[in-house]
């Protein structure tokens, strides 16, 4: 029995959830609704592995909360999965450093937005911010150059693959399970179920709870719940230091985003466990799962939907200057020449890429907050771009507190 109520008519059931991808969100949801609701749970990931797509490729950075609007949902569950993913981490011996972060202005003409961005991380209560000048940022990063920066000092590092695979075991611990290699290929509701087509298995739950990533379109057909925005899959190209070069970089050296996008430009960026990242740009490429140049697979349905065509208009000439920093070795060098200017090309060696799984909504608008909404009993998670590694934990009891309970 997972609890009960203040009369036996409403006692609560022990509930039957599914939830729909091993990536660090759909493991941490899994987690808290076994642990917290006490609901038998099902974790269904089509990969062999978890976290086998944006989970495992990204760079590791446990953002602190500076660059979100303030009261969005995105900037409450950044600062509350930061203080749980810490925890975490500690409870379980996993890698946590907190290695800081160096947001560079290296004109005076982004003075006023590095300016805006102290403020507002200050407004999101992100600790200890200050804004420094070129010869402060100098004492941080000794081959950084710019004329002013704001330093995170608390932004961190962690391992979110190995995050993935201890809550993977805390699913199970709780009594749930997570079935590997059993992709969702249908789904029903009927007398009161959710019925799942899943490989070869045909299980039916309660709810169900859809944290799909790249493939969420897919899914949310499925469900019948199309919905107004789509995923837009975005490529980002990383290269990593060689050598010597890895001690140009002592921890996080960021520009200051463009805010019309919701990517924030190539960075350096350490790692657990040593070695240092370039990148990521953001390429919009034409397979969910695109990780090459030459997979197409989904153009059809990627430029079928409006609004990819309508944002392409919009923002083309920043589209051609990302595709020319991906194919010219130089362009990408130069962009972090910027900021760190003792780079060469002899210092970059070609590392494993990504693809982010961004909403955009048919007017052509990249959307930059967290989206879940509920249709009948499957809840979607139609957005969780960066920070959603960060913020996983927090999503996980905002989701936990929007998937109706089962009452009897």
């Amino acid at each position: 029995m997972a609890g009960t109520g203040g009369k036996s008519e409403n006692r609560l059931v022990t509930e039957k959830i599914g939830v729909v991808g091993a990536g660090i969100v759909g493991l941490a949801v899994a987690r808290e609704l076994a642990g917290a609701r006490g609901a038998e749970v099902t974790v269904l990931e089509k990969e062999g592995h978890v976290g086998a797509h944006q989970t495992g490729h990204n760079s590791g950075v446990v953002h602190a909360g500076i660059y979100y609007p303030p009261g969005s949902l995105k900037a409450r569950l950044c600062r509350e999965g930061v203080a749980l993913l810490k925890e975490y981490c500690a409870a379980h011996d996993l890698p946590y450093q907190e290695v800081g972060k160096l947001v560079v202005a290296s004109t005076r003409a982004e003075r006023p937005l590095l300016a805006a961005l102290a403020e507002r991380a200050r407004a999101n209560g992100v600790p200890d911010i200050a804004e420094l000048d070129g010869l402060a940022l100098r004492e941080m990063e000794p081959h950084a150059v710019g004329v002013g920066a704001i330093h995170s000092p608390h932004t961190a590092i962690c391992d979110f693959p190995a995050v993935a695979r201890r809550l993977a075991r805390d699913v199970e611990e709780l009594g749930g399970s997570v079935r590997l290699n059993a992709p969702v290929r249908a789904i029903r509701e009927r007398a009161g179920k959710v019925e799942v087509v899943a490989g070869r298995q045909r299980p039916a739950f309660d709810r169900l709870v859809v944290c799909g990533g790249l493939g969420t379109d897919a899914v949310a057909r499925m469900a019948g719940a199309p919905g107004e925005v789509r995923i837009v899959p975005f490529r980002g190209e990383y290269y990593a230091l060689k050598g010597v070069a890895q001690d140009l970089v002592r921890g996080l050296i960021y520009p200051v985003p463009d805010p019309r996008y919701p990517f924030l430009g190539v960075h350096l960026t350490r790692r657990i466990g040593g070695g240092v990242l370039v990148g990521p740009n953001a390429v919009l490429a034409l397979a969910y799962e695109g990780y090459k140049w030459r997979n197409c697979d989904n153009f059809r349905q990627i430029l079928g939907w409006p609004g990819t065509l309508r944002m392409a208009r919009t923002h083309w000439r920043t589209g051609v200057k990302e595709v020319y920093g991906s194919l010219v070795k130089r362009a990408f060098l130069e962009a972090a020449r910027r900021y760190v200017p003792e780079l060469t090309a002899a210092d970059l060696e070609r590392a494993q890429g990504g693809v982010r799984a961004q909403a955009v909504a048919r007017d052509g608008r990249l959307v930059d907050d967290f989206i879940v909404d509920v249709h009948g009993r499957v809840v979607l998670v139609r957005n969780a771009p960066s920070p959603a590694a960060t913020s996983s934990l927090a999503i996980a009891r905002h989701i936990a507190g929007i998937v109706p309970a089962l009452v009897q």
